[in-house]
């Protein structure tokens, strides 16, 4: 047992003494316990799940621009280290409201039970024309046109008249549904009807939706439907559509992207921008299925990641030299109820996007453990893995590390545009989504806490990110899309019309 000890005890020191200076520094500055400290405050029951907005993810901001503030980053927002964005909170008002559908020779009235405000604003229509469409024939939908949409009522089916998950997530329904008010804002109908099969979690409800204020009256009004009587009437040819929708009630809310930067050191270079971001929001307290836990505390999704950001910026932040462009490190809100952050930040950059080299968006950095796969160490992976040259950037780093950078093929390329990077990729900035597992046992589920993640291997995987994060900072070359990659096309062509 002695030799035992005393060989793992030369091993170790081997491989301390084959690392670098810098690899040196950065791991005693970087480390487990740091991240532990960050990660179970903001997942603490104290904080209430994070929800957008809340009191707790509130605290959570001002958590982390102390943490920023301490590191000795400059502040970037509009106030201190905050990039605030006024929002509204529109609450459905189901006063009055009433949907009849003339069609077939008859006439129906949809029970109150079985309709739901999926958006929410004012509409009076009276006998109006209908206009239909499947929300899984993409090109159809593409073809109509405004002028013969406006001021008509559109009638959008489910693929096979299939219902999306109840409670919520990112499988493809929730897609579709999510896809829908942007094709209502291109089409201007007066109204959208989703005629679905299966009942809303709260029958004749809806939730409330948070828009930026200066949209937050503009919206068309989408109504969600699974009455058979209504489906069978909108069928027939012809039909007419009349329906009672009150304006919503509106509340002003004010949300926080935190916002800190490690100038560069080069007078060419300084003047562009490496992002590395993560949300650092939550799905707050809700029904858990009889469970008594209501608080869904989010330690892995994503207060692994916004913790990340925070030991990474201060790590880098403490080192003698700085690089040469300019590191920006972001929390943002909102992700979980439709990357509202990363988006508000997409419309209103706070520094030039043709400047912004890349953004590096973490998430999911803590737990090991993906479902049906085993556990992951040592490694981690990258959304849109060929989509851009950053891939080879983090191997490097990780030859350094001994942490592997993995393409999965499944979900490399479909998760790409489920996290906050797609924001910064669709006004063509180089990203991408790192995380450690893309599926773990407690996904939105209360069970996400603090003490299950590893963070051991977090502060590995951690530094072999502020290994990259210098290389990026320092070369003269910035991250490019991949041109030989077809499904880069739409990210080129917003680059190049920065």
């Amino acid at each position: 047992m002695k030799r035992l000890l005393v060989a793992v005890c030369a091993a170790a020191l081997l491989a301390l003494a084959q690392t670098t200076p810098l690899l040196r520094e950065i791991a005693a500055r970087l480390t487990a316990n740091a991240l532990k400290a960050d990660v179970s405050f903001l997942a603490s029951d104290a904080l209430l799940g994070r929800g957008t907005p809340s009191p707790g993810l509130d605290i959570a901001a001002e958590y982390v621009a102390a943490q920023f503030r301490r590191a000795g980053l400059e502040p970037a927002g509009d106030d201190g280290y905050f990039q605030t964005a006024q929002f509204a909170q529109t609450a459905p008002n189901l006063e009055g409201l009433e949907l009849a559908v003339a069609g077939g020779g008859e006439s129906v009235q949809a029970e109150a039970g079985a309709m739901a405000l999926q958006e929410a604003a004012a509409a009076d229509v009276k006998d109006a024309e209908t206009v239909k469409g499947n929300l899984g024939d993409a090109a159809a939908l593409d073809g109509l046109s405004p002028d013969a949409v406006r001021g008509k009522v559109l009638v959008l089916e489910m693929p096979d008249g299939g219902t999306p998950p109840a409670g919520g997530g990112r499988g493809a329904g929730m897609a579709l549904m999510r896809r829908i008010p942007a094709v209502a804002a291109r089409l201007h109908p007066a109204l959208a009807i989703v005629l679905r099969t299966g009942a809303q979690n709260a029958a004749g409800g809806g939730n409330s939706r948070l828009r930026e204020a200066s949209a937050a009256a503009a919206a068309t009004p989408i109504l969600v439907v699974w009455d058979a009587a209504v489906r069978k009437a909108l069928s027939a040819p012809g039909a007419k559509v009349s329906a009672h929708i009150a304006a919503p009630r509106i509340t002003p809310v004010k949300l926080k992207n935190v916002v800190g930067i490690l100038p560069g050191s080069d007078p060419a270079l300084k003047d562009t921008y490496v992002l590395f971001t993560a949300h650092y929001d939550h799905l707050g307290v809700r029904e858990n299925g009889g469970d008594p836990d209501h608080i869904f505390n989010g330690a892995n999704d994503d207060a692994s990641g916004t913790a990340s950001v925070i030991e990474i910026a201060e790590t880098l932040a403490g080192l003698p030299e700085r690089p040469k462009r300019t590191l920006v490190f972001i929390t943002l809100f909102g992700e979980e109820v439709g990357e509202l952050g990363s988006r508000y930040y997409a419309q209103h950059p706070i520094f030039p996007l043709a400047k912004t080299v890349a953004d590096i968006n973490l998430e999911q950095l803590g737990r090991t453990d993906e479902v049906g796969e085993g556990t992951k160490l040592n490694q981690f992976n990258l959304t849109g893995f060929d989509y851009t040259d950053l891939a080879a950037i983090f191997q490097r780093a990780g030859e350094q590390t001994g942490v592997r950078v993995v393409k999965d093929e499944q979900k490399s390329d479909s998760y790409f545009g489920r996290s906050d990077n797609a924001a910064f990729a669709n006004v063509g900035v180089p990203s991408t989504t790192l995380s450690v597992t893309y599926a773990f046992a407690d996904y939105h589920r209360a069970g996400d806490e603090w003490p299950k993640l590893d963070y051991e291997n977090m502060a590995k995987v951690d530094r072999t990110i502020a290994l990259a994060a210098l290389e990026m900072g320092d070369s003269a070359e910035a991250p490019r899309w991949n041109a030989a990659n077809p499904k880069t096309e739409q990210y080129r062509r917003a680059r190049e019309n920065r």
